[in-house]
């Protein structure tokens, strides 16, 4: 904790709903928030397995008007926000309801950023920007990892600069999250795999941020426990009810934990390489994330030892430095085990992307830029940045 004046905040929504059925609460509370009319903003994908139905059906039997906007895509940005406002003024919408994972609620948060406070999304840029607060918002969860659907962050790319902006704005925090398992069943495996391992990037990266504190740490240690139980399942098995819900505890507990002690270097170093290639943001996070770690670890070795041992490693008799590297070990073999490319190189060739070590130099300089890397616990010179980028090739 700070040893100098230090105030902590705590952000999270006014209410939360998880577990089996949540979902059929969605046009109570978005009546009981005050909207009459919600754009709900999603994606394609949510469309297509008919995800997006299940909530238009709840909505049509309320008799509540609405209007879906589904040109989301996985790393959203600058003109999708944009085309969003336009679509939210044009049909008369007084609330928001982001459904999908976190490139929909990113999306949605940046168009009731621009629809309230006006200007473009790259005006808000950086924290809390903000003036003015949010039309009704509920957030919709249906993956178990990204966590925005509860946090104030919001990643936008601008299309002109190849740059993911990281906005971090207590007044996108939605008023309202659903956190259902029932939306989350027909995730597939490769999917459930990449989310899950953003929530443990999440978890990591705020149990050793610069501004961690008891109730953060509390947040990220029971995120842990809950991963190392459940994910692995979650993958084998995506109808195995138990193990769904048990991640949609792990990833909003870590949205907890890093929404209010922030994150680190993994986040600065994956949005570069979202923004430059257009890579999933899990994976690229799953990837970067021991490799990062093993640099940050001699300033917080206690921390890594720690948890090392909830991770379910014997660290018995271990040096505190033994015993935080058991960490990264057990890191990485979850991460092999769920299915996650072992290298940059093979997760470009996945999506047919050409990841090149001559972008580096470029990828490093907006990473070092990164609000999110301003509370990684050991602070890195471009080279050892650019060395990370290199290690994790």
């Amino acid at each position: 904790m700070a040893v100098r004046e230090q105030v902590y905040g705590f952000f999270i929504p006014s209410v939360t709903l998880i577990g089996i059925g949540a979902a059929k609460a969605i046009p109570e509370k978005i009546k009981a928030l005050g909207g009459s009319k919600p754009l709900i903003v999603t994606d394609k994908g949510v469309v297509k397995v008919g995800i997006c139905k299940q909530v238009t059906d709840l909505l049509d039997a309320a008799g509540m008007k609405y209007h879906v906007y589904d040109e989301t895509i996985p790393n959203p940005t600058d003109e999708n926000v944009h085309k969003g406002v336009e679509v939210y003024k044009a049909n008369g919408c007084d609330s928001l309801i982001t459904l999908g994972g976190g490139s929909s609620h990113d999306c949605g948060k940046g168009v009731g950023l621009v629809v309230t406070n006006g200007g473009k999304i790259h005006d808000y840029e950086g924290v809390d920007k903000s003036s003015k607060s949010f039309m009704p918002y509920l957030a919709v969860n249906t993956t178990a990892g990204t966590a925005s659907e509860m946090t104030r962050f919001c990643i936008i790319t601008d299309l002109s600069r190849h740059v993911k902006m990281a906005i971090v704005d207590w007044r996108v925090t939605p008023h309202i999250a659903i956190n259902d398992p029932v939306l989350m069943v027909g995730m597939p495996p490769a999917l459930t795999a990449a989310t899950g391992m953003d929530a443990l990037t999440h978890a990591v990266e705020a149990f050793v941020s610069t501004i961690a504190n008891p109730m953060t740490d509390a947040c990220a240690i029971e995120a842990f426990k809950l991963i190392f139980k459940y994910l692995r399942k979650a993958v084998a098995n995506g109808q195995d009810m138990e193990a769904r819900e048990g991640m949609c505890f792990a990833e909003y507990l870590a949205g907890m934990a890093f929404n209010n002690a922030s994150l680190g270097h993994v986040h600065a170093m994956a949005h570069q390489l979202g923004g430059f290639y257009d890579l999933p943001h899990g994976e690229c996070n799953a990837i970067l994330l021991p490799h990062v770690e093993k640099f940050n670890l001699i300033a917080k070795a206690e921390k890594f030892a720690a948890m090392a041992e909830i991770m379910g490693e014997n660290i018995a008799g271990l040096s505190t430095r033994d015993a935080a590297e058991l960490a990264l070990k057990a890191i990485r073999q979850l991460s092999a085990d769920v299915g996650i490319p072992s290298g940059l190189i093979e997760l470009g060739k996945k999506y047919g992307k050409d990841v090149k070590a001559s972008d580096i130099p470029t990828m490093t300089g907006n990473a070092q830029k990164d609000a999110c890397g301003f509370t990684n616990p050991r602070c890195p010179t471009d080279k050892d940045v650019s060395d990370i980028y290199t290690a994790a090739l």
